[in-house]
């Protein structure tokens, strides 16, 4: 009996609990739903101003652009920064610093564009949406600019591997890729703004044929330094003689022109299109600055040989200005008609130094050969008079008979 009454109270008390329940359910979705029609009713003037007013969609979409825009660029490069970080290299770091301002003014272009075609504007609307598309255009012109100049100066840093852009023809390869940028800056300004490209390309062409009839001279100097500076055939400090005449100090390098310091300390400007069409011999090129002298000298028939050999070498030795190494040495280049030529090798430190060294080295070897007897031939001619004509020879006669004068 005990059980039959335990089990009718709790099945009473689970009845009410659940009765409790579902009135207690109904009620808050009665009043969730009286909730919703209370905020409906609220907004609802709001989404229909919204809807009906064009400029306030405009200016909502601009605002939500420019946030999304804000916050995607932040944690975009943030990612892209956390990433560079932990490599070795600082080039990929700067790109991405010059990529971040490119990337967030075009998502923010993008909704200018999207907002302003939202206004009711009739005449102002493509011409607005045009300045903002060229101010994108202009962007990345800059952009591209910084790009190329840093992939430059990158590239210049790998000289052992590059040796076509150096840090001296950077200048050059910027000047010619910021033209080549601003080319492709204008013609995508051309396309926003719909200009037609063909009259301005005509015309182009006419000048620059007229312009390259006319500065035909400059121009050769022009292509003539872009090569000289790309092959590199001497360098700012080298000492070039060309094959026709003309030897010194380079000083500078131009586009134009090369200026080079003669001995005289005369300053002589070549322009590149006469090196360029000339034999340069650069004496400070090759793998170090050293330059050899060739010293010819003659001695007679009858000399000791191996004696003028060690003669010319030990002086050669004793000169301050002449190199240890490689060290000096003579040959005995042949038997001339009327000396046996020897020719002494020598190395000098820098070319500027060779006329003072062959100054002192010819000093030295004639003094040496002096005091140790050795002769040093010349050209000697004997005249022989076999006989003078009659009324010559009468004088002499009648010369020789007049007594000496007391």
């Amino acid at each position: 009996m005990s059980r039959c009454r335990a089990t009718l109270f709790v099945t009473t008390l689970l009845s009410i609990i659940f009765s409790i329940t579902t009135v207690v359910w109904a009620a808050e979705k009665q009043e969730a739903k009286q909730l919703d029609w209370i905020v409906v009713d609220t907004l609802r003037p709001l989404f229909e101003t919204i809807s009906t007013n064009p400029w306030i969609q405009s200016i909502l979409v601009i605002l939500i652009t420019v946030t999304c825009a804000s916050l995607l660029t932040w944690l975009i490069f943030k990612i892209i920064l956390a990433i560079t970080q932990r490599t070795q290299f600082l080039f990929d770091a700067q790109v991405a610093r010059l990529l971040r301002p490119p990337i967030y003014y075009t998502l923010v272009v993008i909704g200018l564009t999207a907002g302003i075609g939202l206004m009711p504007l009739t005449v102002w609307k493509v011409h607005l949406i045009r300045i903002i598309r060229t101010i994108g255009i202009l962007i990345w012109v800059i952009f591209a600019i910084r790009l190329a100049t840093l992939l430059l100066q990158r590239v210049a840093g790998l000289s052992d591997k590059y040796t076509f852009i150096q840090h001296r023809t950077v200048t050059l390869f910027d000047n010619f890729a910021k033209i080549g940028i601003f080319g492709a800056g204008v013609y995508a300004f051309f396309v926003v703004w719909n200009i037609d490209m063909t009259a301005w390309l005509a015309s182009a062409g006419i000048a620059g044929i007229a312009i390259g009839f006319a500065a035909k001279d400059s121009l050769s100097n022009l292509f003539s330094g872009v090569f000289i500076i790309a092959d590199a055939p001497y360098k700012v400090g080298d000492y070039i003689e060309l094959d026709k005449g003309g030897r010194g100090k380079v000083l500078n390098i131009g586009l134009r022109s090369t200026r080079i310091l003669t001995r005289d300390d005369i300053e002589v400007t070549i322009p590149n299109s006469i090196i360029g069409n000339s034999t340069i011999i650069n004496q400070s090129g090759g793998p170090h600055e050293k330059m050899r002298i060739r010293l010819k000298i003659g001695v007679a028939y009858g000399s000791d040989v191996d004696k003028v050999k060690r003669i010319l070498v030990e002086t050669a030795k004793a000169d301050a200005l002449v190199c240890s190494s490689p060290e000096p040495r003579i040959r005995f280049r042949q038997f001339g008609a009327s000396s046996l030529d020897f020719e002494l090798l020598f190395w000098v430190d820098n070319p500027e130094l060779k006329g003072m060294v062959l100054d002192s080295m010819n000093t030295a070897v004639y003094n040496r050969l002096r005091e140790e007897c050795i002769e040093i031939p010349y050209a000697k001619q004997d005249l022989y008079i076999k006989g003078l004509p009659e009324a010559l020879s009468s004088v002499v006669t009648d010369d020789s008979r007049e007594p000496p004068s007391g």
